[in-house]
């Protein structure tokens, strides 16, 4: 995880560029955490949802942990992009449940106000799930 390389960025550089990322990581795992803990997914089997959640919480611990290191380490310690790919496929996966399943229960009012701030609506996820 740490970044030992002689011709590593700045450390302002690398916080600039990892903190925001990290924080999206951690922001949309949580959504997907909210989502898979607490409905029942229908297209996918039991195992498979179980075992989606638990990768979830082994990748929001890897995120919390790489937030840490950053910012114990005031920037000196960046994410190998082979850490940092898994996260972003884990997300997309979540991504695309997420939007079936809110197409499938539109009846449902996901993340409605007596959710938690950073889980206000599923809704957001329009456009972004192919990036």
């Amino acid at each position: 995880m740490a970044n030992s390389h002689s011709n590593a960025p700045e450390p302002e550089l690398l916080k600039a560029l990892l903190q925001p990322l990290l924080a999206d990581f951690h922001y949309w795992f949580e959504r997907a955490k909210a989502l898979l803990g607490t409905h029942r997914i229908d297209f996918l089997e039991e195992e498979e949802q179980s075992n989606l959640l638990q990768r979830v919480e082994q990748a929001q611990q890897e995120v919390q942990t790489a937030q840490l290191l950053l910012k114990m380490t005031d920037g000196r310690v960046g994410v190998d992009t082979a850490i940092l790919l898994p996260w972003h496929k884990l997300v997309t996966e979540c991504w695309q449940v997420g939007m079936r399943f809110r197409s499938e229960h539109p009846e449902l009012n996901l993340f409605s106000s007596s959710a938690p701030d950073a889980l206000e609506s599923w809704d957001s996820l329009g456009g972004t799930a192919s990036d």
